[in-house]
C-alpha cells in the first residue's frame, strides 16, 4: 500500500491577505520525485512555505508527515522541520564554521547528545553525497556545487520523510546543476521522497518526473510529452 506523506485538499495558499494559490489539491507518496514549477511569482515559494510552516494554512485541508497544517501550532513546527529536510536555494550554511562544524550544529540542536554518534551520522550524510572529504573545510573554501551538496547533506541528517527542495538549482551554473540533480536523483532512488520546486525546465526534459505547475492561481499536474 502506498504510504501519503503529503496531502492538500482544496487548500487556498495566502501571503498576509493576497491569494496565492486556490483549491490545491495534490497528494505525495513515499519515493516519488515530484517537480514544482511555474514563473517567479507564481507561488512556488509561498506553496514551500507552507509545507515547512512558515505560512499558515487558513483554508481547506492539509497534511504533511502526519501534522495537520490547519492545526500546526507554532511550538509543533520545529518537530514538524525535522521529519522534513530543507534545501534552499542560498545554501544557508554558517560561515564561521566548518562542514563539520555545521552539521554538528544541526544535529544538537535536534537533540542529539553522543559525539561518536553525531560524527558517525555526519559521514554518513557526507558519503551519501561525495563529499566526505570535505568536512574539515569552511564554506567559503566550497565552490556553489559543493556547498550545496552539503546542504543536502543537511537536509538528510535527520532521515525525513519528505525532502523539500526550493530551487536548489537556483544559483548553479548549467552542468553543477546536473551534479546536484544527480546527487537528488540518487538520495530519491535510495527511497527518500523529493518535493523540488525549480524554473530550471532543462532539468525536467533531463530527469523527467511527475510535475506540478503553478499558475494564475492554480496548481495543477503538466503531463509531459513523450520525445
Amino acid at each position: 500500500m502506498s504510504e501519503i506523506v503529503l496531502q492538500l485538499k482544496n487548500a487556498s495558499i495566502y501571503q498576509g491577505d493576497n491569494l496565492v494559490l486556490s483549491d490545491v489539491n495534490f497528494e505525495m507518496n513515499k519515493g516519488d520525485f515530484v517537480y514544482l514549477i511555474g514563473k517567479t511569482g507564481s507561488g512556488k515559494s509561498s506553496f514551500m512555505k507552507t509545507l515547512y510552516g512558515d505560512l499558515e494554512l487558513t483554508e481547506g485541508e492539509g497534511e504533511i508527515v502526519d501534522y495537520n497544517l490547519r492545526t500546526l501550532k507554532e511550538k509543533d513546527i520545529p518537530f514538524l522541520r525535522r521529519k522534513l529536510g530543507i534545501v534552499f536555494q542560498d545554501f544557508k550554511l554558517l560561515p564561521d564554521r566548518t562542514i563539520n562544524g555545521n552539521l554538528e550544529f544541526v544535529l544538537r540542536a535536534t537533540g542529539w547528545k553522543v559525539k561518536s554518534e553525531i560524527n558517525e551520522r555526519i559521514e554518513a550524510v557526507l558519503d551519501k553525497v561525495a563529499m566526505k572529504t570535505k568536512g574539515f573545510k569552511f564554506p567559503h573554501e566550497l565552490s556553489g556545487g559543493e556547498q550545496q551538496r552539503i546542504a543536502i547533506a543537511r537536509a538528510l541528517l535527520n532521515d525525513p520523510e519528505l525532502i523539500l527542495a526550493d530551487e536548489p538549482t537556483g544559483n548553479l551554473d548549467p552542468q553543477t546543476s546536473i551534479e546536484v540533480m544527480e546527487v537528488l536523483r540518487d538520495i530519491n532512488k535510495n527511497g527518500n521522497t523529493i518535493l523540488m520546486a525549480t524554473h530550471d525546465y532543462a532539468l525536467l526534459l533531463k530527469y523527467p518526473s511527475k510535475t506540478l505547475k503553478c499558475d494564475e492561481n492554480k496548481v495543477f499536474e503538466v503531463v509531459q510529452r513523450k520525445s
